[in-house]
């Protein structure tokens, strides 16, 4: 209540309060957009790199699950370090992790020293996400954390499509993917280090943030306090034994089942079955993705609306996710049906489009646990959608290899969004779990 009437007090006396907060998230949308293009650059260059190693579909598949093995791994220990150490140091280190282990990429001889760098880059990106959801939880009110999620998850088709772009420009002028590893390394040293010194763990920790806006975000963060249980003790092991966390746990593993599976094997798939050279897949993905990440800032933009206008909460999340997972999977179903590469780039970018839209999950972590535990928890949540980057690439190479086909592997990509529609509209109840 004091919080609030310092806020009320702080606009009456005429200070508009700033916006750190967007800056902070733009900055993450920055950091994430570099995260992907760092992590799909091997899949726009796996044909040249398919070609030089004499790899096969199967190897190919292995090579682009191997990242996830480490990520996955460190999800709930990432979790747990912004919990402990506050997301600001964590995401920085994370930054200039990866950044080492994407530039000696490019120094490989071979399959096996690739794999090496893929499991290094998994492990020091795997904090990102549970430290943003975290800056999420501490600098956004509750009527901005959808826009705070989409923005931070947005990251993601932003950078698979300009990485597409990115990687594939360089690989054409330079005729080399390994200088084009190395660039993108540096370049992501450099960001992490200015990601350490814009980024604050608490906003009344900012030199930019005044008093207005300190106070406007505190008078948010104290009344959802007042909310929660009393104690604010619960583990992993606690969160396991209800529903909801397993509902999130599967819906974002369906999720980034069919997210990565595009993300992997799509360059690959345009590459072979259209035959698009390195020019006109970089562009193809460029639009596809692009058209994932404006659906990400509508998917965003449309629930902190709608919330804002009454409507509850998990109305609003149940009504979101189960249309969009529904209208990706008819698109993705529907790319089976056409030969027209044109249409199939179409179909492709309405998947992403309208799968973009649950990068809204990255709220649920603060929805069901208390603040102490939003970390861990959303280390949990992306532990199951990398368990889907671990088996959804060597999956498909799999299928690949046997058939001879991708028609299966985008069934597998159907089933996906059909259990992404059942995690996220029957089996999470979209309410803060007792402790």
């Amino acid at each position: 209540m004091k919080t609030l009437k310092m806020a009320t007090s702080a606009v009456a006396d005429g200070a508009a309060p700033t916006k750190v907060r967007w800056k902070i998230f733009l900055v993450m949308l920055m950091l994430i957009s570099i995260n992907y293009i760092d992590r799909a650059s091997l899949s726009v260059a796996m044909p040249m790199i398919a070609k030089e190693f004499d790899l096969s579909p199967a190897w190919q598949g292995l090579l682009m699950s191997s990242f996830f093995w480490t990520y996955a791994l460190m999800q709930i220990p990432g979790g747990m370090l912004a919990d402990r150490f506050g997301p600001r140091k964590v995401i920085a280190l994370s930054a200039i992790g990866w950044g080492f282990f994407q530039g000696i990429a490019g120094l490989c001889t071979g399959g096996l020293s690739l794999l090496l760098t893929r499991l290094g880059l998994g492990a020091a990106e795997a904090p990102i996400y549970p430290a943003g959801g975290k800056l999420n939880a501490l600098w956004m009110t509750k009527h901005e954390r959808g826009r705070g999620a989409t923005l931070l998850d947005g990251g993601a088709p932003l950078g698979a499509a300009f990485g597409a772009l990115l990687i594939a420009g360089l690989i054409h002028e330079m005729g080399s993917w390994r200088t084009s590893f190395v660039i993108a390394g540096v370049g992501t040293v450099i960001a992490g280090l200015w990601a350490y010194s814009y980024i604050r763990n608490h906003p009344h920790e900012h030199p930019d943030v005044n008093q207005a806006e300190a106070d406007y975000i505190e008078a948010s963060h104290a009344k959802e306090l007042a909310e929660e249980p009393a104690t604010t003790s619960g583990n992993v092991l606690h969160f396991l034994r209800y529903r909801s966390v397993w509902g999130m746990f599967f819906g974002w593993m369906c999720f980034n089942a069919l997210f990565y599976g595009l993300l992997t094997w799509m360059p690959t798939y345009l590459s072979k079955q259209y035959g698009f050279d390195i020019k006109q897949m970089g562009g193809a993905v460029f639009i596809m993705f692009f058209c994932g990440f404006v659906g990400e800032l509508v998917g965003g933009w449309v629930a902190d609306k709608w919330m804002e206008s009454g409507t509850q909460q998990s109305t609003v999340l149940r009504w979101i996710f189960g249309f969009s997972s529904i209208v990706a999977t008819i698109a993705i179903y529907s790319v089976t049906k056409f030969n027209d590469p044109t249409t199939v780039v179409i179909l492709l970018s309405v998947t992403l489009f309208f799968l973009r839209w649950c990068g809204l999950f990255w709220c649920v972590p603060a929805i069901l646990a208390v603040r102490s535990r939003i970390g861990v928890l959303g280390g949990f949540m992306n532990l199951g959608g990398n368990f889907a980057g671990i088996g959804v690439p060597i999956l498909v190479g799999m299928i690949v290899q046997a058939t001879g086909s991708y028609y299966m592997a985008l069934m597998l990509f159907a089933g996906a969004g059909v259990g992404l529609f059942i995690s996220s509209t029957l089996l999470i109840s979209y309410k803060k779990i007792p402790v």
